[in-house]
């Protein structure tokens, strides 16, 4: 089993600026020794570890912790790619193997359409040259963009991280579960059953989020479905066994080799062909 989104943070290192307007049980370090007890605790091997700041600093730190914590199988980093040495950057970054993916947090851009811009592409482009992937960090309004972006570049792979955070409080799925389908029309893309209970209502479970999580499933296949803690921000919604429990209950009725490949074997395959 592979927990395909978790993050590490040392508050101390300055450039988590999400993290200042963030609730006080999160605003704390966030470091292996904590996860590692719930990790064995269900049966959980290895995971990916996505970055928190869009700094490449922090992306450096995620490398190096991962190089001495077995349990990392991966590192999702951060690079600017509207920086003129993009490219440059985004080859320098993955000579090292642990990186397997890269993550714009496009949720906290200005512009909306950032994401359809043409001056993208050598970006994209060198993603693919390397081997990694693109993990869409995106709300509803941006699927469309990101449908955009899968156009242009058939051989990028794409995760959308936490289902595009659906507007699950407001009930208001059938747009997003419109977009999200045309975003799974291309075979390259991939989803992250996570951070669901983030945007529910407090006390929603299975029978809550059964909706979306079919929603997801029937979009992209079991096969293109990859589960993820999004630990520790998954703390200010329960909790990880909290999200484990729904998360089991939910995807239950399908086949146990669907289910295996949606907690591990689906992470295996899109993001660590490169890092082995």
């Amino acid at each position: 089993m592979i927990d395909a989104h978790q993050h590490y943070w040392r508050v101390a290192r300055g450039d988590y600026g999400w993290l200042d307007r963030a609730p006080a049980a999160i605003r704390r370090d966030f470091l292996p020794a904590d996860l590692a007890p719930l990790l064995a605790h269900h049966g959980i091997g290895r995971t990916i570890l996505v970055q928190a700041a869009p700094t490449l600093a922090e992306t450096r730190w995620l490398l190096e912790l991962a190089a001495r914590t077995p349990t990392v199988a991966g590192v999702v980093g951060w690079v600017d790619f509207d920086a003129p040495d993009a490219v440059d950057t985004i080859r320098d970054l993955a000579r090292d193997r642990r990186l397997v993916g890269l993550r714009p947090m496009v949720q906290d851009l200005a512009d909306d359409d950032w994401l359809a811009r043409d001056a993208l592409a050598p970006a994209f482009e060198a993603m693919i040259a390397e081997g990694l992937v693109f993990d869409a960090l995106v709300l509803p309004r941006h699927l469309r963009r990101l449908e955009r972006v899968l156009e242009r570049h058939p051989a990028l792979g794409v995760v959308v991280d936490h289902g595009a955070k659906p507007r699950i409080r407001e009930r208001k799925i059938d747009d997003w579960r419109d977009d999200l389908e045309r975003v799974a029309a291309h075979p390259q893309a991939s989803c992250k059953l996570s951070g669901l209970v983030s945007e529910a209502r407090d006390g929603d479970g299975a029978r809550e989020l059964g909706p979306w999580v079919d929603a997801i499933v029937d979009a992209f296949g079991p096969h293109r479905v990859l589960w993820g803690s999004d630990w520790p921000v998954v703390n200010l919604a329960g909790d990880y066994d909290r999200w484990r429990a729904i998360s089991a209950e939910a995807i239950a009725p399908l086949p146990p080799a669907e289910r295996m490949a949606i907690l591990g074997g689906n992470a295996e395959r899109v993001y660590l062909r490169r890092a082995a």
